[in-house]
């Protein structure tokens, strides 16, 4: 039993150990590259351009990266080298002032990174005897290197000025770099998982037979519209919630501890998913998640003067991720030929990553403005509008996401 046993452990903690650093590298620059960018003195525009990275990523993504492990390489190998390239364009960007090149190398990091989430998730579900119950704990490796990335990073540069703290800002990208640089060479004790070329009449572009399968299926068409609106939600919520927290009285140096209470929260969260999952079924599961931004949202709008309501609320955050986007992920790869996994996710991940979080931005800047007066902005009628979304996308997701019974089974559980 021992011998048996031994090499499943040994393959759950690579995987584990994979989507760890997956995510740590996001999560080393992200939270601070806002203000390392104002301090080269980039502009509004060029600054959103730069952003706009991972949306151009995701869309090169479909058509390139995700077919190329369908068809053409070893996803562990394709991981390997993209996080090799990708980690050397990351420190690269410690070396440069000029937006130019700036943009240029943050291109080529995303270029680099973005097919790697859809390949590590394909990569996972390939070896999984159980993926509705394991991968909760294994992508909780993700929620974990996020932490384990943006807290000490935020603790270090605290009481920094001036300055220092733009030159300290700039080890972000040594510190992202390096941990890429570091899955490039861990990816290549990852399991071998082949490509499966196309053959026997099968399309050879993987992303064109992805998008035929989900234009032939309505349930994922549904499935599809729905991931569209709780990404732009979900988005919303990282542009919005910092302003927030500040407007109803929290420190500065606090919020994004505050907002991390969430993520902590997804640790348990993913741990328990399968166990959810199985009981409740790919449908309310799912509904749950989106219904626990609306929660969230609501709180915020009409709890604002209880802040403890407000930090408290903040837990929701991992209901919101591991009840819809993890599922969804596992959903995926059930729903979809084998051949075409890692497309399909790079599917969905180009709302994830690309579509919902450009809509974000058109929508809910935009808005935050129009109901900005005298510099105080209107967040009760703000915050109504993610949380109306999210109540039409769970709406939506009940009334029309039927999908057939062989899938429904899958879940150990109704829809």
């Amino acid at each position: 039993m021992n011998q048996t046993s031994a090499p499943a452990r040994s393959l759950t903690f690579r995987l584990f150990g994979m989507m760890l650093l997956e995510f740590f590298i996001w999560g080393a620059w992200l939270p601070l590259i806002w203000g390392y960018m104002e301090g080269l003195g980039f502009s509004g525009t060029q600054i959103a351009l730069i952003g706009s990275a991972f949306a151009i990523a995701s869309v090169l993504a479909i058509f390139a990266g995700n077919q190329f492990v369908d068809r053409t390489f070893a996803a562990e190998r394709f991981m390997a080298g993209s996080h090799l390239i990708g980690g050397l364009a990351m420190i690269g960007l410690f070396f440069t002032k000029d937006f130019t090149v700036f943009f240029g190398l943050m291109l080529i990091h995303s270029i680099c990174y973005v097919p790697t989430i859809s390949v590590a998730n394909s990569l996972v579900f390939s070896h999984l005897k159980d993926a509705q119950a394991e991968f909760g704990r294994v992508r909780m490796g993700g929620t974990i290197g996020w932490i384990l990335a943006s807290w000490p990073l935020y603790f270090v540069l605290k009481g920094v000025s001036g300055a220092e703290l733009q030159h300290a800002l700039g080890y972000i990208f040594w510190v992202a770099g390096g941990a890429s640089l570091l899955l490039a060479a861990f990816s290549l004790t990852l399991p071998h998982t082949p490509p499966k070329p196309a053959g026997g009449g099968t399309e050879a572009l993987a992303w064109r037979e992805a998008l035929g399968v989900l234009l032939k299926k309505p349930f994922l068409l549904v499935l599809f519209i729905v991931t569209f609106i709780d990404s732009t939600v979900h988005n919303g919520y990282f542009l919005l919630t910092g302003g927030f927290l500040g407007h109803i009285g929290i420190k500065p140096e606090n919020i994004m501890p505050i907002m991390s209470i969430g993520q902590v929260m997804e640790i348990v969260t993913m741990a328990g998913l399968g166990f959810c999952l199985k009981r409740l079924g790919w449908r309310w599961t799912m509904t749950i998640g989106i219904l626990g931004h609306a929660a969230r949202f609501l709180v915020f709008a009409f709890m604002s003067d209880q802040v403890a309501a407000v930090v408290a609320v903040q837990l929701l955050h991992g209901v919101c991720y591991a009840f819809f986007f993890a599922t969804l992920y596992i959903f995926i790869d059930v729903a979809f030929p084998t051949d075409v996994r890692t497309s399909a996710q790079g599917l969905f991940n180009l709302l994830v990553l690309g579509l919902g979080d450009l809509a974000a931005k058109w929508l809910f800047l935009p808005l935050q403005a129009k109901l900005t007066h005298d510099g105080v902005v209107d967040y009760r009628q703000l915050m109504l509008v993610p949380a109306g979304l999210a109540t039409v996308a769970a709406v939506i997701l009940l009334v029309g996401f039927k999908p057939p019974a062989e899938l429904r089974s899958s879940a150990g559980a109704a829809p």
